[in-house]
């Protein structure tokens, strides 16, 4: 378990592993939708997972709609790959602020969840199809994050190259 724990770099426990359990407690504790687990290996395969998942959403839904409403504005992608090279401080700059973004992603979804049970009391024909509706809601989430990420690997590719 250490060496796995070694392999882990802090961007993946600040935006992967951390989320992933703050949301299990605050899930269990506020909503009533217990994902804690007693195992340690697998809660920290499960946590890993659902910090990642919370972090994709910040991604592909979050970062986007608070750029839509113009809160929050980037810099072109080519100056952000000009400037890291010379200020290695951006990087851990950068890594913060996905981090904030990941938390912003982590209440939103609590405040989703809270919702969706909310309806599923109101509908009852929702009841059953949980896991269903994850699974589709996922597929959808990282196919939309591979293209992202092919995406950012091309674009990267074009300002190196």
């Amino acid at each position: 378990m250490n060496e796995l724990l070694n392999k882990l770099s802090s961007y993946n426990v600040f935006n992967y592993l951390l989320p992933g359990i703050v949301f299990a407690v605050l899930a269990g504790q506020f909503i009533g939708y217990p994902i804690v687990q007693r195992d340690i290996l697998t809660g920290a395969f499960l946590y890993y997972f659902v910090g990642l998942v919370i972090s994709r959403f910040g991604s592909l839904i979050i970062e986007p709609l608070l750029k839509a409403l113009s809160f929050i504005k980037f810099a072109e992608y080519k100056d952000f790959v000009a400037v890291s090279q010379k200020d290695s401080k951006l990087e851990v700059l950068s890594e913060v602020n996905n981090t904030y973004r990941t938390l912003a992603s982590l209440f939103s979804l609590l405040l989703l969840l809270k919702l969706y049970l909310k309806l599923e009391g109101k509908f009852p024909f929702l009841k059953g199809w949980d896991a269903t509706i994850l699974a589709a809601l996922l597929l959808v989430m990282f196919l939309f994050s591979y293209r992202k990420q092919t995406a950012y690997i091309t674009k990267r590719i074009k300002v190196n190259g």
